[in-house]
């Protein structure tokens, strides 16, 4: 059915023949107004809030890791993992690459942390790729000391009886200018003069000495000094020493290339330089040491904030030692069984004892103990101040690949005093890289609100990355992941 537009003259009505329907003038201006108001919402969804000063501009968290000892590490580098802007956690690894990530410029400094205390800091001299992913190189510094205070010592006035204790007194102005009286009106006798002493004379001239004679015969002893001798005669005292080392000067060709070059490479502070055989840094190198993932190498949480925060620990203290023993002996039970190993259960009708007899009683049979976990790591956090218990318990099998099996479990003690747990990752060797395996490394405050996240590393088989997970209300729930999402699937219940 054909539609025709037509306007009347008057300009009042607009009218859609074949479709029945009559919209006005003022109908028309209200459904564009409708449309642009829509428009602008797609536009700037949400609400503006304007910053708090006392937010933090950025604030990066990076992973150092290192072989050999803390403090003096044989080799090192640092995986940046996040930087929160203020509004959202960026990926560390290109947010601002111009090439190299802005969390890994030159001269950026770290501190790194281990449970939430200052272990050491770490400077940024130059950054590279390795699988595709950036790293920094640098050196491992410790923390600065504070200089002791100088204490001033206390004068006194007046000397009171305090025994041996030695008292600083003040010189009166009588003494100092050398009268014999103090200030008591009492005489003071000079000090007698010392003949070996050697005194000071003034020169003397023949006003002193009344003679008239003005150039008196010089001491042939006295030693005295010459000026330069520039008429470059043989005796001269500038004349050049053969065996006299001397320093070579640059010359000027090679300083003003130089000029030119560092001149032309700071005129566009925006502009990418290429330099063959140097860092990103100005003159500062560090080779690349740290190569794969080595089963020495141990890893910590390293912040740079352009705000100084105290220290925030993340340990937790029990009220009740015996709290600690159950909640990790139920973690290690719900582990075993996650790794298939044998879980020793009490039997319901057990069989009467056959021990022996130790002066007419039985010989008390020792209770059942469960299987050790291999490679097991138990932890407690308190995230936030005056939180409870967070823990975390990981464990693996070894042996070949098709026989490996790893598990991480979060869990939280409930009001009752049980068990609940809030994440659980079960894998194997064979399917890491779509189930890859959670590596705790420490928890960190990410997002500067002093309460702290869990930094798990999601180690695959031929890649990995960085998540972080918010642990609040009974829910541990991942807030973030480098690299732009999670390998694989993460399998957890």
């Amino acid at each position: 059915m054909a539609v025709n537009l037509h306007y009347s003259r008057g300009g009042s009505l607009l009218s859609l023949q074949g479709a029945g329907v009559l919209f006005t003038r003022q109908a028309v201006l209200a459904a564009i107004a409708t449309m642009a108001a829509l428009v602008s919402f797609s536009q700037y969804p949400g609400q503006v809030v304007k910053k708090s000063k006392d937010s933090p501009e950025l604030r990066a968290i990076a992973v150092l890791e290192w072989t050999g000892e803390e403090g003096k590490p044989k080799s090192s580098r640092l995986v940046p993992v996040t930087v929160y802007d203020g509004e959202a956690l960026q990926d560390g690894n290109v947010y601002l690459a111009r090439p190299q990530p802005l969390a890994l410029a030159g001269e950026v400094e770290y501190e790194l942390e281990k449970n939430g205390k200052a272990i050491g800091l770490f400077d940024i001299k130059n950054s590279g790729q390795e699988q595709g992913s950036w790293v920094g190189y640098g050196a491992w510094k410790p923390l600065p000391v504070a200089a002791p205070k100088s204490v001033s010592p206390v004068l006194s006035d007046v000397g009171g009886d305090e025994g041996d204790r030695p008292v600083l007194h003040r010189k009166h102005k009588e003494i100092a200018k050398g009268g014999g009286s103090d200030t008591t009106g009492s005489s003071v006798p000079s000090a007698p003069s010392d003949p070996d002493r050697p005194t000071l004379h003034k020169k003397t001239t023949s006003d002193d000495t009344g003679s008239s004679n003005p150039n008196p015969t010089p001491d042939p002893d006295r030693p005295t000094l010459h000026k330069k001798d520039t008429t470059g005669s043989a005796n001269s005292t500038s004349a050049e020493d053969s065996d006299r080392p001397k320093l070579q000067s640059k010359s000027n060709a090679s300083s003003d290339v130089d000029a030119s070059e560092s001149a032309s490479a700071y005129t566009d502070p925006d502009r990418p330089r290429l330099k063959r055989g140097k860092s990103d840094g100005d003159s500062l190198y560090v080779l690349p040491s740290l190569m794969g993932l080595p089963l020495e190498m141990q890893q910590a949480v390293a912040v740079s904030d352009v705000k100084n925060t105290p220290e925030h620990p993340w340990s937790y203290i029990w009220a009740n030692p015996g709290d600690e023993a159950k909640m990790k002996e139920a973690l290690e039970s719900i582990a075993l069984e996650a790794l298939g190993l044998h879980v020793p259960t009490p039997l319901q009708n057990p069989p009467k004892r056959t021990g022996t007899r130790a002066k007419g009683k039985l010989a008390p049979v020792p209770p059942a103990t469960l299987v050790p976990l291999p490679g097991e790591e138990f932890r407690v956090f308190e995230l936030a101040y005056g939180s409870g218990a967070t823990m975390v318990m990981t464990a693996h099998t070894d042996g070949p690949a098709e026989l490996q099996k790893f598990v991480t479990i979060v869990a939280q003690p409930d009001l009752y005093g049980n068990l609940l747990v809030l994440l659980k990752s079960v894998t194997d060797g064979t399917h890491l890289d779509e189930n890859p395996r959670m590596r705790l490394v420490d928890a960190v405050d990410a997002l500067a609100d002093n309460r702290g996240e869990l930094l798990f590393e999601l180690r695959g088989a031929t890649q990995r990355q960085f998540a972080l997970y918010r642990v609040l209300r009974g829910r541990a729930e991942k807030i973030f992941v480098s690299g732009g999402g999670s390998i694989g699937s993460l399998a957890s219940d």
